[in-house]
């Protein structure tokens, strides 16, 4: 009943429903888009303004009828007076031309919206989970991925996404750690740069084109330390870490050009993010220049109640408006508070205009205003959409994502010809779980399953057996998922296979929906029977290769042990099974690096390379008083940075060209990498520095350069590194980047267990 009395009051406000706007010097494309923006302003009354920062989420089926009753008929009348700037979930030619109708046709000024929808990985075709393609390290091939992304979603009519996911975390139990990076600053800030290209382009230029749709960096800011893991919680977190790890990839991701940056769901420092003036009025806006808008997160506004942060709805439109909020997901909050505040003098109209003018600059920069129908296009959208291209795109990153964790015995590679393999696990045979969590415009059970993958290759006698489900009944993105804990009816055909097989790969792991938003989870395990059958699997056949399908690091340290060969195959979209067949049977070598640290245990989390020391780090003494746990090992399972491949890898001559710079000076690090092993296979060469006395405590070690090098058997490459005082330097409690003279140790080597070091020092 509220919402129906805004409505009818915004229509006596001075909003026109009919007729065409006068023709206006907005609209001349010669001036430049700045101009433009300014001059549509002054034709706006602030009801339309407020508009413009209102979010709608599809409410109705747009090429049926008009609603006609209830809140729907509410959203559709705000849709047709100019009171809704952009749409989200609402996709495909055909429905993205019903409503962008509505808007340009029936409205006043005729502004067009943009839409907006969650690609993640992937819109129909379907890329790695963003963890997994992090594990790739390839920047290129990560680009590449997000330009497919792009290139479908523009095609359905889309030209905005939510994403990428740029929050470093340390989390594993966080659910949404598998739409990240993983746990390095420096490695998600060369990922969210690559998304962000892939799927603008690189120039701001190319967003005119119908092929690239608008990037949206999230969750501003530490969502990736909400407490305990666990989803929407507070986060607490010291200025050295907020500055020095969570900020870097926002902050590089926005000096290349991301035309939008979303809040996030968590408190920090006491003040839910949504109404942090701090975070974005003053360091993103002021301080880094940001020009961009920035939305909030699904009701995040509306959530200032709940927090308690906001005495009621009108309160929490003018702390979010006034902390810098340009546009309101789906709380309504701003079309149904906003005028009334600036009318009341609780609001000034200048921060109403200061979002709206980046609102609407994105609208001019899209190409929007001057062809609101530019990305429709049905022939394209067929052509596009799923096309061999694509695959084999989502193929290329999806073998650079797989992770060979451990390979003893000479398992692995699978020969092609005269072995019986037994091939276990229900997810082995899934079609849907491949494509893994936030997928949301794909079809189900479209994914190649290992099965199929590994049906491909007809060499030898392949028998498969489910062993035991995962989970039981139906899943969906928005359900839980029931794990099997009862039904082992599949254990005795299982385990027979086994017997008879000279090798078992077992695919196990986590469902594809076990992983993302609201997905957090305690217990790191195995979950449901996995773990029984893998023991009583490896009883009767200890040739086992146990290949994982998960969307964040799971506690595996019986298999560890036991196990000859693990791969991590993570959630690895449309062109799964194809991928994991062709690594296993050695047509792909593996080249994946872990992006995060696998615990032992949950008790070791949150557990990551760049810790810092302690006053005991190490046990001089002999005795118990030094920081470690009396019933685990205190280092990971697998290391950050940690991968093998089919052949094998040495490093020597690490060479600087002397020992002593004067602050200011570059440093050029080499190192020579040879092959040692016996198939070409490609090296991620990383290199970390620890500062060893600064003013304030640094990292034992953090990654400040990376480098892929292919390499044949028996040869050896040089591999430079240039490090200058981007790399050097670090942010001081203030925020200031500062650079102090002092010693550094260089270590590089093929993860964060390096091989090689080197002590600099830097003098004034």
């Amino acid at each position: 009943m509220i919402l129906k009395k805004r409505i009818l009051l915004l229509l006596t406000m001075g909003v026109s429903i009919t007729g065409a706007a006068q023709e206006a010097l907005y609209k001349d494309q010669k001036r430049p888009i700045a101009e433009r923006v300014e001059l549509l302003l002054k034709e706006m009354t602030l009801e339309e303004k407020v508009g413009q920062m209102n979010q709608l989420n599809g409410f109705w089926d747009v090429t049926g009828p008009a609603p006609k009753e209830g809140t729907a008929e509410l959203k559709y009348r705000q849709l047709e007076r100019g009171l809704v700037g952009s749409m989200l979930t609402v996709r495909g030619v055909e429905q993205v031309r019903a409503v962008q109708k509505i808007a340009v046709e029936k409205t006043r000024l005729k502004i067009p919206l943009i839409i907006g929808f969650d690609v993640i990985h992937g819109y129909k075709t379907i890329s790695p989970i963003p963890l997994a393609e992090a594990a790739s390290w390839d920047l290129q091939a990560i680009k590449n991925s997000a330009r497919v992304a792009a290139l479908e979603a523009s095609a359905a009519g889309i030209n905005w996404t939510f994403a990428p996911n740029v929050d470093v975390t340390r989390e594993p139990r966080w659910g949404r750690i598998m739409e990240g990076a993983g746990e390095d600053p420096y490695l998600n800030s060369k990922v969210a740069v690559a998304r962000v290209q892939g799927f603008q382009g690189e120039s701001s230029e190319d967003l005119k084109s119908p092929h690239t749709i608008a990037a949206t960096l999230k969750h501003f800011a530490a969502y990736g330390f909400a407490e305990a893991g666990k989803e929407y919680n507070l986060v607490e977190i010291s200025n050295a870490t907020l500055h020095n790890i969570v900020l870097p990839p926002f902050k590089a991701a926005v000096e290349a050009g991301a035309r939008s940056v979303m809040n996030s769901f968590n408190v920090i420092n006491g003040i839910p993010a949504t109404a942090s003036t701090y975070l974005q009025r003053d360091l993103l806006k002021e301080e880094w220049g940001f020009k961009g808008m920035v939305v909030s997160d699904y009701a995040s506004i509306r959530e200032l109640i709940a927090h308690g942060y906001a005495k009621d709805e009108q309160d929490a439109a003018l702390k979010a408006v006034e902390a810098g909020s340009d546009m309101d997901m789906e709380s309504y909050l701003y079309v149904e508070h906003l005028a009334d505040l600036v009318r009341e003098g609780k609001v000034q109209e200048s921060l109403v205009d200061d979002a709206v003018r980046r609102i609407l600059t994105l609208k001019f920069e899209l190409g929007l205003m001057d062809n609101p129908y530019l990305y429709l296009d049905e022939e394209r959208e067929k052509k596009i959409t799923g096309s061999k291209e694509n695959r084999e795109a989502v193929l290329d990153v999806a073998k650079k994502s797989i992770v060979l964790l451990k390979n003893e015995k000479g398992i692995l590679p699978l020969k092609k010809k005269g072995q019986k393999i037994a091939l276990i696990g229900s997810l082995a045979a899934d079609k849907n779980s491949p494509l893994g969590s936030w997928r949301i415009a794909s079809d189900d059970n479209t994914a190649v399953s290992v099965l199929e993958g590994m049906q491909a290759y007809k060499g030898n006698s392949l028998v498969y057996s489910k062993g035991a489900d995962v989970s039981v009944g139906a899943v969906s993105f928005t359900t839980e998922v029931k794990i099997n804990t009862t039904d082992r009816s599949g254990f005795d055909e299982a385990i027979n296979a086994a017997k008879e097989s000279d090798v078992v790969v077992m695919v196990l792991g986590e469902h594809g929906f076990q992983s993302g938003e609201g997905r957090s989870r305690t217990d790191l395990g195995l979950p449901g029977l996995q773990q029984e059958l893998l023991e009583k699997v490896f009883a009767v056949n200890p040739n086992v290769v146990l290949v994982l399908n998960n969307g964040r690091p799971l506690t595996i340290p019986w298999a560890a042990e036991h196990v000859p060969a693990i791969v991590e195959a993570w959630h690895l979209g449309t062109e799964s099974g194809n991928a994991i067949a062709q690594v296993l049977y050695g047509d792909y070598n593996p080249s994946g690096k872990l992006p995060v640290s696998f615990p032992r245990n949950v008790g070791q989390v949150p557990i990551y390379y760049n810790e810092l020391s302690t006053g005991r780090y190490t046990n001089t003494d002999g005795l118990v008083f030094w920081s470690h746990y009396i019933d685990s090992e205190k280092t990971p399972q697998y290391v950050f940075g940690h991968g093998l491949s089919y052949t094998s890898f040495s490093y020597s001559n690490l060479w600087t060209e002397k020992s002593l710079y004067g602050m200011g000076e570059k440093i050029t690090v080499r190192v020579e990498v040879a092959n040692t092993g016996e198939r070409k296979g490609v090296e991620t060469v990383q290199l970390y520095i620890h500062d060893k006395h600064a003013s304030i405590v640094r990292p034992l070690k953090e990654l400040k350069g990376f480098k892929q090098v292919a390499l044949a058997p028996g040869e050896s490459k040089v591999v430079e590194f240039v490090l200058s005082e981007k790399e050097l330097g670090f942010y001081n409690n203030n925020g200031d980047y500062i650079v102090e003279p002092g010693a550094f140790t260089i270590m590089v080597g093929g993860s964060s267990n390096h091989s090689l070091e080197k002590l600099i020092t830097l003098e004034k």
